[in-house]
């Protein structure tokens, strides 16, 4: 029997070579075990040890010979443990109770290594203990795994809670689906109506569907079961209030080795406020376009009722030329009805090119147009009306002439002839405008409008570009209708250029518009890609993989950035087309950057960066635009909306990867 104790006593021969063999063997035991045994004989106070167990601590043997009494090894256990362990030792010899303890010891290093203990009392006839004999073994690496497993359930835990996604496991065997709190919270349940209603079955939770949803839930899990189909659906659920909430489940199927379905493991999503957002922004699209739509009826009505009588009016008033009979005075009176009637007509216009501006219905065709061209359109129209009011006009292309710029032809002239009968009906009895032009660095030009009329006071700068804004002008003899300039203004800056001026004050006033140079051709999107990419470029310097969320309505423009992004390892790049898209995939699967356009249909990229920025999922996730508005004050305004950083189309490869090395080594 093995749990005997021996006593050389009651054995009538005493065989010493088998004495011998037997404690070899259990020397053997201890010593390959690579444990801690000892024994303490409380008669003598003294302790005892065999095996390997100090040794591996770094002890020697001239240590050990000192660890001989327990006072002595209580210097060895971590201060925190010396409490638990002298209370244990202290059960086993008063009450016999089994030792069964972890704690810390300090190894010959310094540090301290987590050891456990197994061991029991010896007691006489009398119930005294005489001793306690056991064995220590170490548990460090066992506590290092156990400490790694808590906190790797610790950090997930926090993902999980941080994500506000509630989770739920479905037992298939046992049929019993567990949800976690947070899944009854998501419809206004607190913790205590969890307790006291014991919301813990699936019937309880079925009971707040439509009967319709419930029988999609349950196909969906079958599908996603027998047939491997994603298990990702979104339905209604009534909440504790009453009102509806939007879930989206999402799901995946564990299967055991025979490959049959033994659980499914899920979360829930409360997608409520992404489709009440969805809903107002087809409510307010449908609005919008139903206002559009009436404005748009009541400008053609308006341009037909007014053009209509003013048919008549112009028809008639040019059929009074060809009358010999009429008196000077008559003449001139028909002459003065001539006049209103352009200017009436020429009214009409220009409100309807800024309704059709401000819209969003009037087209470009952006091309090479060389500048001496559309000038001696533009003069043509302008010099009747300087040498009416005695205006000398003059132009100064200089070697400029002919190097074309990237404009729209019909458009650069329409607003040439705007500021140059500005500069003519604004100026002085007498005066001058030169119409010049000027490289503005290597890539753009300026034509400059140039007078000598009495200036724009600077108080008035923000007033210039107001529609209906005439600076108080309306005041005087210059007709006019006070969005010339507006409309000005805003077809260059679709032409991806800018308008500005310089003014003093009885001096004289210089507009200039400034248009990039033209370029040749673009060529397919490969190519660009290869041509960007072929030159000397920054190095992608970040450790790991990462993803790109680009959210870009222009087929080309994706095309083109995802064969950027495909020459790099490290990154991925999902392509989203339409802006509610994109915030659904920032909310359902978050990338590490998201790259963001401007110009976006239903939402334009400010829209999308504020909804991003109120969401608790993508508040932290960068979001860069990259747009094709490229001038200094769209710059200034992404920045200012919250934009991580702003770029600018074409896109610039370097810059990019600047973006990335600064924003991933972050991540």
């Amino acid at each position: 029997m093995l749990d005997v104790i021996w006593n050389p006593e009651s054995c009538e021969v005493l065989d010493k070579a088998f004495l011998g063999e037997e404690i070899a063997r259990h020397q053997r035991s201890m010593l390959g075990s690579g444990h801690g045994f000892w024994e303490w004989d409380l008669s003598t106070n003294k302790l005892r040890w065999y095996g390997v167990f100090w040794r591996e601590l770094g002890y020697n043997e001239m240590d050990i010979q000192h660890m001989t009494e327990p006072e002595v090894l209580l210097n060895y256990i971590h201060p925190e443990d010396r409490e638990p362990f002298y209370e244990s030792i202290q059960d086993t010899i008063k009450k016999g109770v089994p030792l069964d303890l972890c704690y810390r010891l300090q190894s010959k290093m310094g540090y301290f290594l987590w050891v456990r203990v197994n061991g029991q009392g010896y007691r006489d006839e009398h119930g005294w203990t005489h001793h306690i004999a056991g064995v220590n073994y170490n548990i460090s690496q066992l506590k290092q795994t156990e400490q790694a497993l808590r906190a790797s359930e610790a950090r997930y835990s926090r993902i999980i809670a941080g994500t506000r996604d509630g989770v739920w496991d479905w037992d298939i065997e046992s049929n019993k689906i567990e949800f976690s709190d947070i899944c009854w919270e998501q419809i206004g349940f607190s913790t205590t109506d969890i307790e006291s209603r014991n919301l813990r079955n699936i019937a309880d939770w079925e009971a707040r569907m439509s009967q319709h949803d419930v029988d999609r839930f349950k196909q969906a899990l079958r599908d996603h079961i027998l047939e491997g189909a994603p298990f990702d659906i979104e339905y209604q659920i009534r909440a504790k209030d009453g009102s509806m909430r939007w879930i989206r489940a999402r799901a995946e199927a564990t299967y055991n080795k025979e490959g049959r379905a033994i659980r499914v493991s899920g979360s829930n999503m409360d997608v409520t406020e992404l489709k009440n957002t969805q809903l107002a922004v087809v409510q307010a699209k449908v609005a919008a376009e139903k206002a559009n739509q009436a404005k748009s009826e009541f400008l053609s009505s308006m341009s037909h009722e007014l053009r209509t009588p003013l048919n008549a009016i112009l028809g008639y008033a040019q059929l009074f030329d060809y009358d010999d009979n009429l008196r000077k005075d008559q003449k001139e009176s028909v002459a003065e009805i001539h006049k209103a009637g352009n200017h009436l007509l020429h009214l009409i216009n220009e409100v309807l090119d800024l309704a059709k501006i401000e819209a969003g219905r009037m087209t470009l065709s952006l091309e090479p147009v060389v500048p001496e061209r559309v000038l001696n359109d533009s003069l043509t129209l302008l010099k009747p009306l300087a040498e009416e009011n005695d205006i000398e006009l003059s132009v100064q292309l200089g070697e400029l002439g002919a190097t074309p710029i990237f404009a729209d032809f019909t458009r650069l002239k329409q607003a040439l002839i705007n500021l140059g009968s500005n500069a003519v009906k604004y100026n002085r009895k007498n005066g001058k405008v030169v119409i010049a032009l000027e490289l503005a660095g290597p890539d753009a030009m300026r034509i400059l409008v140039r007078d000598t009329g009495y200036g724009i006071p600077e108080a008035q700068r923000e007033q210039v570009f107001e529609p209906f804004n005439r600076l108080n002008a309306e005041c005087g003899a210059v007709e006019g209708s006070g969005v010339g300039l507006v409309i000005t203004k805003r077809l260059v800056e679709m032409m991806q250029g800018k308008l500005d001026y310089h003014s003093v004050v009885n001096t004289g006033t210089q507009f200039w518009v400034e248009l990039p140079l033209a370029k040749e051709g673009e060529e397919g999107v490969s190519a660009r890609a290869e041509a960007v990419l072929s030159e000397k470029r920054k190095e992608l310097a970040v450790e790991g993989d990462f993803r790109i969320l680009y959210i870009e309505d222009n087929p080309a423009n994706t095309r083109l950035f995802e064969k950027i992004i495909d020459r790099f390892e490290q990154l991925s790049v999902t392509t989203v087309m339409e802006p509610l898209l994109g915030i659904y995939e920032a909310r359902t699967a978050p990338p590490d950057i998201i790259v963001l356009d401007i110009n976006l249909p239903d939402l334009d990229g400010y829209e999308v960066l504020e909804v991003l920025k109120n969401d608790a999922r993508t508040k932290n996730i960068p979001v860069v635009a990259l747009s094709a508005n490229a001038m200094s004050i769209d710059v200034n305004k992404g920045l200012k909306a919250g934009f991580i950083d702003y770029l600018t189309k074409p896109v610039e490869v370097n810059r990019l990867i600047e973006v990335f090395n600064q924003l991933l080594n972050k991540a």
